[in-house]
């Protein structure tokens, strides 16, 4: 249910993020109160494009091609299309592309720009795969112990910083991918039979997490859908 944010394909572009999450919290502030903590507020990353060292026109390009991996999700994406997942974390980037552990990878503007993509690959395109959020919190014995004006003005502050976040992400999305564009990547827009492609399989591992998720995702899904 966590990961909810992080499945391929649901939710594409800050609207829908942003429906995600209002159907989200509820659950995520359940699952966190059992283990004596509650949600402030929730901020996501810039959506997830495809970094690669040439022009990808359907899910087929892809196939074979040594794929970044940073949880168990993508490593099922990257199963699914046919790359071969390899585990490189952050500071790794540079280092696997220079040594061809890895030839493609799904992250953020940000990511790209920080680890300059542009000195090992050539494409970016913005196919928005998801928007992972993060999460602030507090623990709810701590939190109890506040005098109600101190409770007030806390959650007053998160409900603040939440839509501050939203469009500082949105910010940050044009500005790192200007960034990237100027460092002579080429931004793509995706082709409609790459986005079919990969709609088709978020579509199937929407349907495996369902299972493992059970009731609770089937209302998950349901209140994001009805939304």
């Amino acid at each position: 249910m966590f990961g909810a944010d992080s499945q391929p394909f649901l939710a594409t572009n800050y609207d829908d993020a942003k429906k995600l999450w209002d159907a989200q919290r509820p659950v995520v502030a359940t699952l966190l109160g059992k283990q004596g903590l509650m949600p402030l507020f929730s901020v996501p990353w810039p959506p997830q494009g495809l970094y690669t060292k040439k022009e990808i026109n359907n899910v087929d390009d892809l196939k074979g091609i040594k794929f970044r991996a940073y949880n168990a999700t993508l490593e099922l994406f990257a199963n699914k299309i046919g790359a071969a997942p390899t585990q490189v974390e952050v500071p790794d980037i540079p280092q696997a592309f220079a040594t061809s552990r890895v030839e493609a990878m799904i992250t953020s503007p940000s990511t790209g720009a920080n680890s300059k993509a542009w000195d090992f690959v050539t494409h970016y395109t913005d196919i928005q795969a998801w928007l992972p959020k993060n999460i602030v919190v507090v623990n709810k014995k701590a939190f109890r112990k506040l005098d109600k004006k101190t409770q007030d003005a806390v959650l007053a502050a998160a409900k603040a910083a939440e839509v501050r976040g939203w469009e500082m992400s949105k910010k940050e999305t044009a500005e790192k991918t200007a960034i990237l564009k100027d460092n002579g990547i080429i931004v793509v827009t995706p082709s409609a039979e790459l986005m079919a492609g990969l709609k088709e399989i978020g579509a199937s591992m929407l349907e495996e997490w369902q299972m493992g998720a059970g009731s609770e995702g089937v209302e998950l899904l349901n209140a994001y859908q009805a939304k």
